[in-house]
């Protein structure tokens, strides 16, 4: 029997699997769907409530993505968010209207009802509002739950039909009463019970690869040392067992070291078939003279098949590529249920890809979040070093140096990386924050020598450590700046040819964890 399900109908927001995550934070199950989804469809999936997401479009556009009317008169709750809201509302006889003044970012949001949807939280908060159009007119059958400086409907309810909505985010961190929001709108008018845990996701991901495998083929899978492609490994692995390849491919833009570790690590942990390729020559050829970094990405994406390719014919039955995709991957290379999303960065392992791929793939960690994989990974009895190492990138260094990637470069960003990292372990920051970096600006900046002007340091490094549970949204690190100053002063005195470190106390949104 399916579980009780909260159903979110993608209207191209950039946060759709955030609302998904936040659900399944409260223990309930959730799938999203794409607006064209009849009401047959949705019920299929046994629901208990819709979520109608954000989105960039406005309702009165052309090209809008829009959804059946019958969505809204079918019972069930539904809680409509930003475009969301707009949109439940307008199929219920309201007017949506370019606002006079639109609003981004934190805004002061005054309660008018504080119960329902709104129960125990504050009269007036902070909310993350993204919109510039607003509901300007309601029929009488709706009643205004709040407002701000700008929007007079901030949020909303039906007083016959459980529809609700808010104008701003209840599913970003920015928002702080946005988790008691969504817990609200999930046990007092969903009426969920909270039976649903990450241990599903195990079970249905190991039902969906034997299904998807059969019994004969043989999956490949890419190492990378990272968590993503340990889960998928492990996953693929309970599921299939010896029928599983693992391939590490060593591009040539690895952190000091990486080989070793992966070597070391899976060849003990796990009882695989693991192959090392040397591919540092071939990846490096292909860089040369590259600076632009979508261009590095797809560039590493290709080589990266290709290598794979090449490998692939000495194993018999390889028919499957197993990749560990998440979803910030997914959203930020401008992929959703309605394909609405800004294409923000491409990832060797989503947008990268060649149409001519050779392989059919599977991606079980494609609609999870970094810290869900994680708890898979402890599921399946994965060691703590590698569950919670931090992040690192498909593309690796080369995304991590602004400019040509040359070998003088990766030398250099290596070494800074390693004072880095060992200084934060040795402070006992490493488990306190999301990720850890360096990243190369190969800039020319003056500097003192010898009580002379120096202009020997050709390179800056900029360290980047930030603090974030999901990784759509993320703060920099308020770390002792006695590290900082460690950090700073071992890798200008240790790594030749960088005379400058400064740190990025840049948030996500508007920048992203990595620079490229």
């Amino acid at each position: 029997m399916k579980p009780a399900t909260i159903v979110i109908v993608d209207f191209g927001a950039q946060y759709v699997q955030l609302i998904a995550r936040r659900v399944r934070e409260n223990h309930v199950f959730s799938v999203i769907v794409s607006p064209s989804a009849t009401p047959d469809e949705i019920r299929s999936h046994n629901p208990v409530g819709l979520i109608f997401s954000g989105g960039p479009a406005s309702v009165y556009g052309q090209d809008t993505p829009r959804c059946s009317a019958e969505l809204v008169r079918m019972g069930l709750p539904v809680l409509g968010i930003c475009y969301g809201m707009q949109l439940a509302c307008e199929l219920m006889g309201s007017e949506v209207r370019g606002a006079d003044a639109s609003e981004f970012g934190r805004t002061e949001l005054q309660v008018v009802e504080d119960a329902g949807l709104l129960a125990h939280v504050p009269k007036q908060t902070a909310v993350w509002m993204s919109h510039g159009d607003i509901v300007t007119k309601l029929p009488s059958d709706f009643v205004a739950l709040a407002q701000t400086k700008n929007c007079p409907v901030a949020a909303v309810r039906h007083k016959r039909e459980p529809v609700y909505g808010v104008q701003f985010h209840p599913e970003v961190t920015h928002t702080p009463c946005g988790h008691q929001i969504i817990r609200n709108f999930l046990y007092d008018i969903c009426g969920c019970q909270g039976d649903w845990q990450v241990g599903n996701v195990l079970q249905d991901s190991l039902k969906a690869i034997k299904e998807q495998v059969g019994e004969s083929d043989r999956v490949i899978c890419g190492l990378s040392g990272g968590v993503d492609s340990s889960v998928t490994a492990a996953l693929i692995h309970k599921a299939i067992g010896d029928r599983l390849t693992c391939i590490f491919v060593d591009n040539g833009v690895m952190r000091n070291g990486e080989v070793d570790l992966v070597e070391g690590t899976f060849r003990q942990h796990f009882n695989v078939d693991l192959r090392v390729v040397d591919a540092r020559e071939r990846f490096l050829t292909r860089l040369k003279g590259v600076t632009e970094p979508q261009q590095k990405r797809i560039i590493i994406g290709h080589e990266f098949i290709d290598v794979f390719k090449e490998e692939a014919r000495s194993i018999k039955n390889a028919r499957f590529l197993a990749q560990g995709t998440l979803y910030p991957d997914v959203i930020e290379s401008g992929h959703s249920s309605v394909g609405h999303t800004s294409n923000i960065k491409i990832h060797h392992n989503v947008g990268g890809l060649p149409a001519e791929l050779g392989f059919d793939l599977i991606e079980p960690l494609r609609n999870l979040f970094k810290d869900e994989v994680r708890r898979v990974g402890e599921h399946l009895g994965l060691p703590e070093e590698i569950v919670w190492r931090h992040p690192f990138p498909g593309p690796g260094l080369a995304v991590r140096i602004m400019g040509e990637v040359t070998e003088d470069r990766l030398s250099i960003l290596r070494d800074a990386d390693d004072i880095i990292i060992e200084e934060i372990r040795s402070a006992g920051w490493y488990n306190k924050i999301a990720q850890a970096l360096g990243v190369l600006v190969p800039v020319s900046t003056v500097g003192v020598m010898g009580d002379e002007r120096s202009f020997a340091g050709q390179h800056v490094v900029a360290v980047r450590l930030v603090e974030s549970a999901d990784f759509m949204t993320a703060s920099w690190a308020h770390i002792d700046h006695e590290i900082l100053g460690k950090i700073s002063t071992r890798i200008m005195n240790e790594v030749k040819g960088v005379n400058r470190v400064v740190y990025d106390i840049s948030t996500k949104p508007p920048a992203t964890i990595e620079w490229q």
